[in-house]
């Protein structure tokens, strides 16, 4: 873990799905306009498989796939809400939906955009 970076606690709204995901500290959100993304309401933070950590409720974690079935859309089985998935344009990292840390607060972070509605033609722009 470098110094501009911290462990980030969160989870799913009834507690049963915890994780941890090390990010800088001010860490920049993600907003896709695609239709899942909105419908989730996720803001994006992806890390690396190695800063990432479930703690706890792995057996609560239901799947949804659809399409190229290459995202894995995770969400607790018990309270709906979907704390982190695979993404498509990052299958090997972990997306934290940064609505669920601990400390998530929208007006004390930057969100930059990503167009998904145009997914193709954009994802470029946000794989390393």
């Amino acid at each position: 873990m470098s110094e501009q970076e911290i462990t980030h606690t969160g989870g799913c709204h009834c507690g049963a799905v915890r994780f941890e995901a090390v990010a800088p500290k001010d860490y920049e959100g993600v907003y896709c306009n695609c239709s899942m993304c909105t419908k989730k309401g996720i803001i994006h933070l992806i890390v690396t498989k190695d800063k990432f950590k479930l703690l706890k409720g792995e057996e609560f974690l239901s799947l949804y796939t659809f399409n190229t079935g290459i995202a894995k859309h995770y969400f607790c089985s018990k309270c709906g809400i979907c704390p982190y998935y695979i993404a498509r344009s990052h299958p090997n990292d972990f997306d934290v939906n940064a609505r669920c840390l601990d400390d998530f607060d929208i007006k004390k972070i930057k969100i930059s955009e990503f167009d998904g509605k145009n997914w193709e033609d954009q994802v470029h722009k946000i794989q390393n």
